[in-house]
This record gives C-alpha cells, structure tokens and sequence, in this order.
C-alpha cells in the first residue's frame, strides 16, 4: 500500500521571489535582551501530539507545537497569505527547476549550535529518507534534490519545471529546520530526545514536558523570524482527553485559552459567560466519509461506485449542520471550501441537496448490488472533537433510514485509528482535513493525487494530469476552469465524501489579547500573538 501524502502545493503564485523586505513582521535587529513581556497563560486543547520531530508527524496537534519551536525557511506572519522570510533573507527561482534561498547570519538553535544552510538541507533531505509513514515526505514529492552550496545558500532542485509552488510548501509540515548535529539522518527523535536535544530556534523553546498531557514553552530571546517577539514568557500547552474538562475549566477560568476542540453546544453555552469570549477565524476545516476503494463492500468497481454514489445520495448534510453542529459547521458539497477561488458545488449537482432515496436505490440496482448493504463504518472521538460522536451516529441513522444499508459503527482513539487507517482496516472511515496554507490546491492534490496520504487506493491518470495543470497555471481564470474540472471528477468518482466545513475557534478569557490575530487564513496558531 502506498502510504505517501501527495505534495501540497499552490498553483497560480506570481511572484517568483521572496524577499527580505516583504516581511511584515518579526524581530527588530536594535532589540536587546530579552523580547518578552513577561508572565504565563495556560492554553488548553484536546489534540494530541504525534510527534514533535517533523519527520514523523503531519496532524494538527504536533504542528501546534511546531509553529512554536522551529524555524522555516519562509513563514506567515499574522495576517499574510504569502510567505515571507523566517530563517532566510530571501528565496527566488534561479532557473525553472531550481530555487535558492540565502540564510540570514548569525542564527543558532537553543543549544547554542549554529542553524546554516547545512541545517536545511539536512531537514528536507532526512524528511524524503526517513519517509515516515505519519510524516510529510509527500509535501516534497517535486523535490528532486537539496543541497547547501556553503554555509548561507541552500538550492533546491525540483522535478517540475516553472513549479510556481514550491515556496508554500516550504511552509508546510514539511517546513521545520531541525539541528543536524543532534537529529539523526535515518530515524525520527522520540518527544522526549528532541525536547534534550533542543535544537530549537523558533519563538520559543520547549522547557517541562509530558506527552499527552503538557508542554511548556519557553520564550527563546535570540529568535530572529518572521512571527512578533514573544508577548508571554511562559505559555503552557494543556492537553485534554475530552471536551467537556477543557469546557468547564476556561468556563471557570482556570485556563487562559480553549484552542481545539469545543463542542457546537460547549461554544454556544460560552458565547454567554462572564468573563469569556469566543473568538471566531477564518474557515477551511473540511469533513469528509473516505472509501477505502480495495475493501469496501462492492464485489466489482462498478459495484462499488453504485455503492459510494448511493451513499452520497442518502445523506442530509444540513440536518447534521444544524442538530450536531448548531451550524458552527455547514455543508460542504466540494472538496474545496466555498469562497475559495475555483470553488464549484459539484456534490450538490450531481446527488441533489437532500436525500433522494429513489436515486439511491437506482444507482445499486443498475449496478446489481443487493439491499441492503452493510457498511463497516469507523470514526475517532477525540481528534476531530467532542460531537464526532454524533455526527456519526447521525450518518448511521440516515443511511439505514433508506432501508438500502445497515451500518456496523465503530471508533478508535486517535492513535490507533491513525495507525489502522493506513493499514487497509477501515473500509469506510472518518477523515478531517486542515490546510497546509490557504489555497484551493492544499484541499485536492494531497487527496486525488497519485500516492494520495489517505492510503485508500484511489489514483487515476487524468486527475493527476488534471492536478498538475492547475498547479503551474499561472493564469488565473485557466486555473479556475481547470479546478472546476477537478472537482467534477472528484464528485464523479467519489472516493471521498465531503460533509461539512468550519470556522477557526478559539474561547479566551477577556484579559488575553491577540486571539483574532492567529484565527487567520494561514491556519497556524502562534502562540506570539498572545498578550495579557
């Protein structure tokens, strides 16, 4: 089974160069000392930390620490949709398959060793060698080569010539630059090695820590990057194993920030409380039913196909918005998001807005399928939050109300149904996705294309064709147009579902500052700009 993710990219970028001068943010060179404000907030959550080391990890939880701790090349700062630089002074397109970034001086990892362009290439390189299968080698699938030509000035060779895309994916999980005297070339650091190793140089540094449960950071006062200098000396990074603590305890206070994830009725309910407010950011969370096409019920494809095809029109997305989400979710019927650029409602045109049974059945009866269908259906409780629950039970309901299914539902925590999706043991399953950076190719290439990261077998030859026009079309209406054909056949095919799409939430108490500033397009929680 291919485990790779498929390379995130943006299409359609027109600038080839970024430079120093873009950057918006960041570190005053004349500043001295220390760059914190002083004091502490405690943040909750309830996502889980894979992996802390970059090569291993490419979930929400471990890029919110991270965002932290490392360094990228190019970064977003508060409110930017284009990279700019962090690590380096600038990065530009040479030549049509190679892309050159010069590292600023004098910039160094918590440990006092030195961060040179010798540490990029070793961050890329270890990332495609090690090839962890929760990791994201798959964002650097056009990456041929990399190399540091000396100490400063770092080349990237790429498959794909004129790729407009690269200098996103630098960006992305893919994008930490780890110290190359303590990480190891062939194998990833468990938590605890890399917190010893603190080969960190990002706005903080990683102090006390205990997998699944807390981190502390630290503010790193030689940090020179794209994000603010730290506001908050310490922050602390809760873990929850529910919802519902993580509710009560910013209800009462007792934490600073609630960051992922309240339930619909949680947030609700705190929308009215003294003392608290609920800030609302930029959306693009997506929900998706993923078919495993090797092992889902179906004695052929075309069997199959009937059988996804019906599924798709027994669904009542809306009534899953409204009683499961209190529409701080709503229906998503394209793999892209509304108000993205290129964004259809492909699912809506071919299988209607609410359930048609007759066209369910018909679609199993062309096809020879016997009713009803029983469907192994598997989804995780904790990562994708507290009302996963419902959601799923409500997707259970509404199929075997059609009377064409009967719905074996089952769940997992989140790290074993992580490891068991990858290994071919959910026919159909639960899946959400969070954008590597804000444009419509992150919510298509890493799923349709060849060597997808879901693992479910799906590839066909003219979506990859497809994908890797409106990649490199620099043209911005011939890459609409192109999208628009990506997500019919994507509807056609369906070897994923879109459900629902929502909004950034975060619940602060009222003297934390800066909450709206990180619930941006760029999806990075930046713990630098918080103030109190």
């Amino acid at each position: 089974m291919n485990k790779l993710r498929a390379a995130a990219a943006i299409a359609g970028a027109t600038a080839l160069a970024v430079s120093a001068s873009a950057c918006g943010a960041g570190n005053n060179s004349d500043d001295e000392g220390s760059s914190s404000g002083g004091g502490s907030i405690v943040v909750g959550t309830t996502d889980k930390v894979v992996s802390i080391d970059p090569a291993a990890s490419y979930d929400n939880g471990s890029l919110m620490v991270q965002t932290q701790v490392y360094q990228y090349l190019l970064n977003f700062p508060e409110g930017e949709t284009e990279p700019q630089p962090d690590a380096a002074e600038k990065c530009e397109f040479d030549t049509p398959t190679t892309y050159t970034c010069t590292i600023k001086d004098g910039l160094t990892f918590a440990n006092g060793n030195p961060l040179t362009a010798k540490s990029v290439a070793f961050s890329f390189q270890r990332i495609v060698d090690i090839e962890d299968p929760n990791g994201p080698a798959s964002l650097l699938v056009n990456m041929a080569g990399v190399e540091a030509k000396d100490d400063k000035t770092v080349v990237f060779t790429l498959k794909t010539p004129n790729d407009q895309t690269f200098p996103q994916v630098l960006v992305t999980s893919a994008g930490p630059i780890v110290d190359e005297q303590t990480y190891p070339a062939d194998k990833a650091l468990s938590d605890d090695e890399a917190v010893e190793a603190q080969g960190f140089s990002g706005p903080y540094t990683i102090g006390k820590y205990e997998k699944g449960q807390l981190a502390e950071f630290k503010a790193n006062d030689d940090y020179d990057g794209a994000y603010n200098d730290p506001q908050i000396d310490t922050v602390t990074l809760k873990t929850y194993a529910d919802s519902n603590n993580l509710k009560l305890d910013i209800e009462k206070k007792n934490i600073d920030v609630a960051w992922r994830s309240l339930t619909p009725t949680d947030i609700e309910s705190l929308d009215g409380t003294d003392g608290v407010t609920v800030h609302k950011g930029a959306g693009g969370e997506l929900r998706y039913i993923v078919f495993n096409l090797k092992t889902m019920p179906g004695s052929d494809d075309a069997q199959k196909l009937a059988i996804r095809k019906a599924v798709a029109s027994s669904l009542d997305r809306d009534a899953i918005s409204e009683q499961v989400y209190k529409g701080t979710y709503v229906p998503a019927y394209s793999p892209i998001p509304e108000g993205l650029p290129g964004a259809t409602e492909a699912f809506k045109d071919l299988y209607g807005e609410k359930p048609d049974k007759a066209a369910a059945e018909k679609f199993l009866s062309d096809a020879g399928v016997k009713t009803p269908v029983t469907i192994a259906l598997q989804y995780n409780p904790d990562h994708y939050g507290g009302s996963s629950d419902q959601e799923y039970n409500e997707v259970k309901r509404q199929l075997e109300d059609t009377g064409l299914f009967t719905v074996d539902l089952q769940s997992a925590e989140w790290t074993t149904y992580n490891a068991e999706r990858v290994k071919d043991s959910y026919p159909v399953y639960q899946l959400g996705w969070f954008p590597d950076f804000p444009d419509a190719d992150n919510y298509v290439t890493p799923f349709y294309d060849k060597g997808n990261f879901i693992g479910n077998h799906y590839e066909d030859p003219q979506m990859t064709a497809l994908l890797a026009a409106e990649r490199t079309e620099p043209d911005k209406a011939k890459r609409e147009e192109i999208l628009g054909q990506v997500q019919q056949l994507a509807a056609e095919q369906i070897s994923t579902l879109p459900l629902l799409t929502g909004a950034q939430v975060a619940v602060a108490t009222d003297d934390v500052k800066g909450v709206e500033n990180t619930l941006d397009a760029a999806f990075k929680f930046r713990l630098t700009s918080l103030s109190k």
